[in-house]
């Protein structure tokens, strides 16, 4: 955001306010789990990755006053500002899983959803391998999450190991899903079931993982029944991938910024907020029916880098996003079916349907997730390069 900004105005006074000291690339931890990239490839000291000119307040934020300009920071400091970008990314709600903190990292429980923890994920998938089968628990929360297909995609990816290592048959695969589809997109459904059926998967909707045991190696999960009623099902386990429900951080859902449900309010075509002129929202914690996905970020980011110059009086014209979203789901290790679509479901590819046929599974496909993306994300997301991500502009 910060170098699609200076990329249109060089010399802009920016603050970037983050506590962070590393930056993680967060779609690798899929294929780190997988065992196809090493951690490392995913992880970048935050000093290495800002852009040259803008100010590093490392400091976390604990509140707003939008009426005065001000945002607040630990320590009772404050920082003025004239326009504000907010994009702090969701907060995995871990403690919201009975016994899930103290399980993950042993006891065959893992999750994509860690830097620390993909690695364990591979781990698990030979472990599986050298015991010549067992029992593997994949579990998905209540949307929105990040990356919606990421519970399923490490399900896929250990399911391939599996087939490959030729001990599948004698892996018991269930797909616990707290929702009632597979995917949120119907287009693509029929080419994921034919690896759900491919590798034999039991598919279980409207179940939610509730608990963990993980000494018992026994997870619980509450079951939606179709006459309304819940009952909880207990499943053993070799190996639990786990994914946590997610929302908006504590900060933002106090924060006069969020609208009923904690969510950052904006306008969904300008991500301007809904009640503050000079406050724009992007990223995962806005209130946009998008996915949220790395994808709908290098769209949004020049949106908004356009709109807060146009607020300015900088630019001219408005610029518009879609709720184009992108999910690289990765069925098997070389193939992948990649999911792009718009607000409302509206399937929006990229390329041709004779480069990648975007509903069917592409090796194209995983070409470009294991060796475009990285780089594009390091070498041209984060330097404002918008390549594929020109912002539409009306009234110029």
């Amino acid at each position: 955001m910060a170098s699609s900004l200076l990329a249109r105005k060089p010399g802009l006074d920016i603050a970037i306010i983050d506590p962070a000291d590393i930056h993680y690339y967060q779609p690798g931890w899929t294929l780190v789990g997988g065992g196809v990239f090493e951690p490392a490839h995913t992880a970048r000291t935050m000093a290495s990755v800002l852009p040259r000119g803008v100010s590093w307040i490392k400091a976390t934020v604990t509140g707003f006053e939008p009426e005065a300009n001000a945002v607040m920071l630990e320590g009772n400091r404050v920082v003025k500002y004239e326009h504000l970008v907010v994009c702090p990314g969701l907060k995995l709600d871990w403690d919201a899983i009975e016994g899930l903190p103290q399980a993950l990292g042993r006891n065959g429980v893992t999750s994509n959803y860690r830097y620390d923890l993909a690695p364990y994920t591979w781990k698990l998938v030979q472990e599986l391998v050298r015991k010549q089968g067992g029992k593997a628990l994949f579990s998905q929360p209540p949307m929105p999450i990040k990356c919606a297909g990421a519970p399923q995609k490490a399900m896929y990816l250990s399911a391939d190991a599996w087939r490959r290592a030729g001990v599948l048959d004698r892996v018991d695969i269930q797909f616990c899903n707290a929702g009632n589809v597979l995917f949120g997109v119907a287009d693509y459904v029929p080419a994921l079931m034919e690896y759900v059926e491919r590798y034999a998967i039991d598919l279980n909707f409207g179940e939610t993982l509730v608990a963990v045991d993980g000494p018992a190696r026994c997870a619980t999960f509450r079951r939606a029944n179709a006459d309304g009623t819940t009952a909880l099902v207990t499943r053993e386990f070799d190996m639990l991938h786990a994914v946590p429900p997610q929302k908006a951080p504590d900060f933002i859902r106090s924060s006069p910024l969020a609208d009923a449900a904690g969510w950052i309010d904006v306008d969904p075509a300008t991500l301007r907020h809904t009640r503050f002129g000079n406050i724009f929202g992007l990223g995962d914690a806005g209130n946009t029916t998008n996915a949220k996905t790395a994808a709908a970020a290098r769209k949004q980011a020049p949106v908004v880098a356009h709109n807060v110059l146009a607020e300015r009086g900088s630019a001219r014209g408005e610029a518009r996003y879609d709720g184009y979203g992108s999910c690289p789901l990765t069925v098997e290790r070389g193939k992948i079916v990649l999911a792009e679509f718009t607000y409302g479901g509206k399937v929006a590819p990229t390329f041709p349907s004779w480069f990648i046929e975007g509903k069917r599974p592409s090796r194209m496909a995983w070409w470009l997730k294991e060796r475009i993306l990285p780089p594009l994300y390091w070498r041209g997301m984060l330097k404002g390069r918008e390549w594929l991500a020109n912002p539409e502009l009306q009234g110029r």
